[in-house]
């Protein structure tokens, strides 16, 4: 079943991957982040050490259940296809510059729209950031860029990246071998098991329905073509109503709890990066999950890239803090983004301009 081919099936998917979100917040995912795929590779990250980040360690079944939602999916409607050779040291590196510019925003294009849906003021804020970035990889796509092709290879490749999610999971199950937050947003988790049948089930959705972020609003901004944002707004309408009838919609900048800060040029600069990478990786965050889990080595290789940026931020105080309430005085403290983030954040736009203009299609026979 192809629910790409009309807007009704993709709505439809948005509502599915809406619910399962909803249901991960309510059952003990954190608060504003249901399902954020920057943030659960960081977590991941911590769980094997990549960093020492105490709060932030956890190895999460929804990464686990997307890659391996999207293998199942694609195997069992003749979709899988294992492709690899397109550029990917430059794949890895886009790969870093999203998780850089998702941790100076404190979240991924998914994230960023939950927040949306609970009145965060500072994710609509960067969601112009986000169109910026995205119309600018637009831009580029149309002056020639590309990463050139990707190759067919041997159909065992493809399996590796949801082979090591499997093992993550198990090593996470199984073993004392893994880190987990005692405390702070890595402790804040759903069962095991929901969590893994939700990715499992977003995984799928989001293979089907060719869910991604920077991809719709790229449609948009290059055919005008407003299909993809269909699946979006579904998603969106669902933790909406969970949030208005959970009583989480706040309207407001600077609320306890979101982990999110009130800095608006880099709330706009970091999610600018963001999108411009993910125009030109071919992806938002999830796409690459999405991607790797049907085949691609590419993607495989962006994920990496995540999970080393992760680390970077940590290891080197690139993420930036969310607005909090001090236990001890009950003050509320302002979120910021530290002046190594910032820094990182206008690299990573250069780097993004530098690949997005020298990297150009081949004319003739390549």
């Amino acid at each position: 079943m192809n629910l790409a081919d009309s807007k009704k099936k993709l709505a439809l998917a948005g509502l599915g991957c809406g619910l399962v979100a909803a249901c991960l917040a309510f059952f003990g995912n954190p608060a504003n982040m249901a399902f954020c795929i920057a943030c659960f590779v960081r977590d991941m990250a911590g769980s094997l050490g990549m960093h020492q980040a105490a709060a932030v360690q956890y190895a999460r079944p929804e990464i686990v259940g997307l890659v391996c939602g999207s293998f199942i999916i694609a195997v069992a409607t003749k979709e899988y296809r294992s492709v690899a050779g397109s550029s990917p040291l430059i794949r890895f590196v886009l790969g870093m510059v999203i998780m850089i510019g998702s941790l100076v925003f404190l979240g991924c294009p998914l994230r960023m729209v939950i927040r949306m849906s609970a009145g965060d003021l500072n994710a609509w804020v960067a969601l112009i950031g986000f169109i910026l970035g995205v119309s600018t990889g637009a831009f580029a796509l149309k002056q020639g860029f590309s990463l050139g092709r990707s190759h067919e290879t041997n159909a065992a490749s493809g399996v590796v990246l949801p082979a090591v999610m499997v093992g993550i999971l198990l090593l996470a199950v199984c073993t004392t071998l893994l880190k987990f937050s005692e405390s702070g947003p890595g402790s804040m988790h759903a069962p095991i098991l929901l969590s893994l049948g939700g990715g499992l089930i977003f995984g799928a959705l989001a293979q089907k329905s060719r869910m991604c972020f920077a991809g719709s609003i790229r449609d948009v901004v290059l055919m005008k073509n407003f299909d993809l944002l269909t699946v979006i707004i579904g998603l969106f309408a669902v933790m909406l109503v969970y949030n208005v009838a959970r009583g989480k919609f706040v309207l407001g900048f600077n609320t306890p709890g979101v982990i999110a800060h009130s800095e608006f040029l880099w709330n706009i600069l970091g999610m600018y990066a963001v999108g411009f990478a993910a125009v030109l990786a071919g992806g938002c965050p999830l796409r690459q999950l999405i991607l790797a889990g049907q085949g691609s080595s590419d993607a495989a290789v962006t994920v990496l890239g995540l999970f080393f940026g992760a680390a970077l931020c940590h290891n080197l105080g690139l993420a930036a803090s969310g607005t909090a309430l001090n236990a001890e005085t009950k003050e509320l403290v302002a979120g910021a983004v530290p002046m190594n983030g910032k820094v990182a954040c206008i690299i990573c736009i250069i780097v993004c301009f530098v690949i997005a203009f020298t990297n150009k299609r081949r004319t003739g026979k390549q």
